[in-house]
C-alpha cells in the first residue's frame, strides 16, 4: 500500500531552546508567498511598461512634442468653436421656439419645462428619440454621458 505524497515526507519538529515546539508554517503560506510574489512581479511589469512608455516620450526631440502639443492644441480650438457654433444655434432654436409659443399663448416657463420634460424623456427612457429627431449616433453619443447630463436636466 502506497503511502500520500503529505506522509512520505515527514519532519520531526525540533524543540526551540527554551523546550517549546515550533509551530509548523500554515501548508497556505507557501502558497500565498507564491501568490504575493506573482502580484508582485505583475506590479513590476506594469511599472516597467509605464517607465518603458515614458522613456518612449523623453526620447522623441523637443520639436516633435512640441508638435504634437500644436496638434493638440488645435483640436481644442476646433472643439471650442463646435461648442460656440453649437451653443449659438441651440440659442437661436429656443428664441424660435419661445417666439412661436409666445404667439399661441404659451409662457416661456411652460416652453422650458417641456423641454426639460422631453430631455428627461430621452435620459430616462428606453430608446426614446424624440419622434426620430435624434439620431442613433447621436443617441449613443447621448447615453455615453447620461450621468452627467442627468444631473443636468432635473
Amino acid at each position: 500500500m502506497a503511502l500520500p505524497p503529505s506522509l512520505t515526507s515527514l519532519t520531526i519538529a525540533q524543540p526551540n531552546p527554551d523546550g517549546s515546539l515550533p509551530i509548523p508554517a500554515a501548508p497556505d503560506a507557501a502558497a500565498n508567498a507564491a501568490a504575493e510574489a506573482l502580484q508582485r512581479e505583475a506590479r513590476m511589469e506594469a511599472m516597467q511598461a509605464k517607465l518603458d512608455e515614458l522613456q518612449e516620450i523623453l526620447a522623441k526631440p523637443l520639436t516633435e512634442i512640441l508638435a504634437e502639443h500644436d496638434r493638440f492644441k488645435e483640436a481644442a480650438a476646433a472643439w471650442d468653436a463646435f461648442g460656440a457654433m453649437w451653443m449659438l444655434s441651440q440659442r437661436a432654436m429656443k428664441r424660435v421656439a419661445l417666439d412661436l409659443a409666445a404667439q399661441q399663448g404659451v409662457s416661456d416657463e411652460d416652453v422650458v419645462a417641456r423641454a426639460l420634460a422631453y430631455a428627461n424623456s430621452v435620459l430616462n427612457g428606453d430608446g426614446e428619440d424624440l419622434g426620430g429627431t435624434i439620431a442613433p449616433a447621436q443617441m449613443a453619443h447621448i447615453a455615453r454621458h447620461k450621468p452627467f447630463l442627468r444631473k443636468q436636466f432635473r
